[in-house]
């Protein structure tokens, strides 16, 4: 409310100056629905009962501009820590921990958000992880439909879940959960499509929503198309030499168009008082097209082509204990998912040029199968004094474990056991742009002999996080 404030009077200050007679209302007054539970200050404004050289003031400090600094000294201190069995693609960008041991830069956000008119929001945020620079969200948001809808659409981040549509400064951990990361890749669920959400008119907040989206950017849509692969490698000549053979064959995937991906989230939260609040959500989706395709040295080529679905709970819980500086808080969240892809599976070997199908005996290996794997983890932070916290973490992936690894023998798919992580942080806030933490994790993955070969390794974190410039205010 102080930024707004603040930039009302600026606004204000320059059209005097310019001479400019400002007409009555002289503030803009809200309009739409906002989440009770958001921060104060939150919320859309109707100016459309002022005058145009109001808009022109409200806009003359747009778009608000942050940058997000965060970094991470990270030891894993005994142990060896590798991917649990079953699962594969996480830590690509060092999101959740499990990169490389010492320090790095884990990424730098910039942001830019503003209101465009008196009918569109916009947000852009932009990532420089190393020496990539990715969007990580840009969309526009409606602001002024009636009845409580709001329409946004671009890329962004999906409303599934809880955590989902946090960035990493807003996680209460230094890495995202193993659940989130690994049943819908290392950024979470994040696509380009279109949202419908709806806050209804009940005596507690409630709010319903769509997303229609492309498919194909996180590990939930999978997608590859129809396309042509070309391998090179060496085979004997006769003579006691070899020759560099190329050959190349179709993929045998169908091309899929856009979208491809559809899901729904309900979130209702109960009024509880004044010192007491809590969200609860349920969400799912189903991608039309899940496709993978994986080329081995060996000239050997492997595809999987089907469909897939999810479905999943969440929930959070938080006290305020009105003392000074978040002392007394308790904040309690988490989350729990399943989800099943169905495929056909097919192995081939390029031979004389083109694909066959690799043999096990007399059968071919090409079977149809369900993935089934979930996740679930549970966390919990209490303010321990004054701009201090710290937090306990209990994380479950795989509790069922069927995976998509093929066990080409027995023309079926491989299971495996359940993996396991614990977490304590304990963060310095200095102010509320600055953060500090310390984490310590303890790993123990199943492996791919069906036990926990991978366990008994202890992480320690050491983050920075710093935020620059004008931020908007988090959701509950």
């Amino acid at each position: 409310m102080k930024s707004m404030l603040v930039t009302g009077t600026a606004g204000v200050l320059a059209l005097a100056v310019s001479g400019v007679a400002l007409a009555q209302p002289s503030s803009p007054t809200r309009a739409g629905v906002a989440d009770p539970l958001d921060s104060p200050g939150i919320g859309t404004y109707d100016v459309l009962g002022g005058t145009r050289e109001q808009l022109g003031a409200l806009r003359a400090f747009n778009p608000a501009i942050s940058v997000i600094f965060d970094g991470v000294y990270e030891n894993t201190v005994s142990g060896e820590l590798d991917e649990p069995a079953g699962f594969e693609g996480g830590h690509d960008h060092g999101h959740g921990g499990g990169g490389d041991d010492g320090l790095r830069l884990r990424e730098t956000e910039v942001a830019f958000s503003g209101s465009v008119d008196s009918y569109f929001d916009a947000m852009a945020i932009f990532v420089v992880d190393g020496d990539h620079v990715e969007i990580e969200e840009a969309y526009i948001a409606t602001s002024s439909l009636p009845a409580g809808l709001q329409v946004k659409a671009g890329k962004f981040l999906s409303d599934i879940g809880y955590i989902n549509r946090q960035h990493p400064h807003q996680w209460d951990f230094v890495d995202r959960p193993l659940m989130s990361e690994f049943l819908f890749g290392d950024h979470g669920l994040q696509e380009t499509g279109v949202q419908l959400s709806w806050v209804a008119p009940t005596p507690w907040y409630t709010r319903l929503g769509v997303e229609v989206l492309q498919g194909g950017g996180s590990a939930i849509s999978g997608y590859e198309g129809s396309q042509t692969f070309e391998v090179n490698f060496l085979r004997e000549d006769g003579a006691g030499g070899f020759e560099r053979v190329r050959a190349r064959g179709d993929s045998g995937l169908e091309d899929a168009s856009g979208p491809r991906l559809f899901t729904a989230f309900a979130k209702v939260a109960p009024d509880l008082g004044f010192d007491h609040a809590a969200q609860f959500g349920v969400s799912g989706g189903y991608a039309r097209s899940w496709q993978n395709a994986v080329e081995h040295s060996s000239a050997r080529f492997e595809t999987w082509d089907g469909d897939a679905w999810f479905a999943g709970v969440d929930m959070v819980y938080k006290y305020d204990a009105a003392r000074s500086y978040g002392h007394g808080n308790w904040t309690v969240q988490g989350e729990y998912f399943y989800r099943v892809i169905d495929v056909d599976y097919r192995s081939r070997v390029f031979q004389d040029g083109a694909l066959v199908a690799t043999q096990q005996g007399d059968a071919a290996d090409e079977f149809s199968g369900k993935a089934k794997q979930d996740g679930a983890y549970l966390q919990a932070l209490y303010g321990i004094a004054p701009r201090w916290n710290v937090g306990a973490r209990a994380e479950a992936l795989g509790i069922t474990n069927d995976s998509l690894e093929a066990d080409r023998g027995e023309n079926r798919f491989t299971s495996f056991g359940t993996s396991y992580r614990y977490a304590l942080q304990t963060s310095f806030m200095p102010t509320e742009f600055s953060r500090i933490r310390l984490q310590a994790n303890y790993a123990d993955f199943a492996d791919d002999n069906g036990g926990h070969g991978h366990g008994d390794a202890w992480t320690v974190m050491l983050q920075y996080n710093l935020s620059l410039g004008a931020h908007g205010a988090h959701a509950f």
